[in-house]
């Protein structure tokens, strides 16, 4: 089974959306599982505190390495170990089907002004963005990554055609979608969906997705168009 372990000082913001829906209908029905875990829990003083003031001063809280080690160590080692945070490498198609397909994974989620960065070292986490925009904590962009992963879980999605065909899933953006009725507000469906011709169908929705990824991810365009290249011999 599929293991999610979350370490937040927020434990109630889940499952939250992932309690929803496909992943909430897989979580029920034991296809994955998911556990969040109290960081204060973890805390020695009578206060539960799992921040202090920044070394070197400035503004806001740094949450302590001690606390957050052993809040780690509890999730176990089975597992890859990743630190939700905005300098991480960016979360990608390739790397949800990769943690998919594994046993799970461990999630710290980070707030105030960051964690102590010797845990990061000490404990060896990864750190993975979800975007170039900061939240308030770790906890929404968990929620995202989990769910990415959780989708892909064999049994969760009704069909395994529709997971082939999305967004990323060849390098391009998926291609645009339509479905009755005919007509709203003027605009139709196009011609080419509906005259029951599949190969042309197929030409139309590559074109769409080409013309879609060069227009918004010019990353993602250039990187098609290398692969496209033929290997010298």
């Amino acid at each position: 089974m599929w293991r999610a372990s979350v370490l937040t000082i927020f434990p109630e913001m889940f499952p939250g959306p992932l309690g929803a829906s496909l992943p909430g209908k897989a979580l029920a029905s034991g296809l994955w599982s998911l556990e969040a875990l109290n960081i204060r829990a973890y805390a020695t003083d009578k206060h539960a505190s799992v921040d202090d003031t920044p070394a070197g001063g400035g503004p806001g809280m740094v949450m302590k390495a001690d606390v957050l080690a052993r809040a780690i160590d509890g999730a176990g080692t089975d597992r890859p170990r990743l630190l939700m945070s905005p300098r991480g490498i960016p979360l990608t198609q390739a790397r949800v089907e990769k943690l998919a397909t594994g046993p799970g994974v461990i999630i710290v989620c980070g707030r105030y002004e960051g964690i102590d960065e010797r845990v990061i070292a000490a404990r060896q986490l990864e750190e993975v963005s979800i975007g170039d925009f900061v939240l308030s904590g770790g906890e929404i962009a968990a929620c995202a990554l989990i769910e990415a992963c959780v989708r892909l879980i064999p049994g969760v999605m009704g069909k395994d055609a529709s997971r082939a065909e999305e967004s990323f899933s060849d390098g391009l953006l998926e291609y645009p979608q339509y479905t009755r009725p005919a007509e709203f507000e003027g605009r139709t469906i196009p011609d080419v969906l509906t005259g029951g011709d599949h190969a042309k169908v197929a030409t139309w929705r590559r074109e769409q997705a080409e013309r879609l990824t060069q227009a918004r991810r010019p990353d993602l365009w250039a990187a098609y168009l290398a692969r496209q290249k033929p290997r010298k011999s």
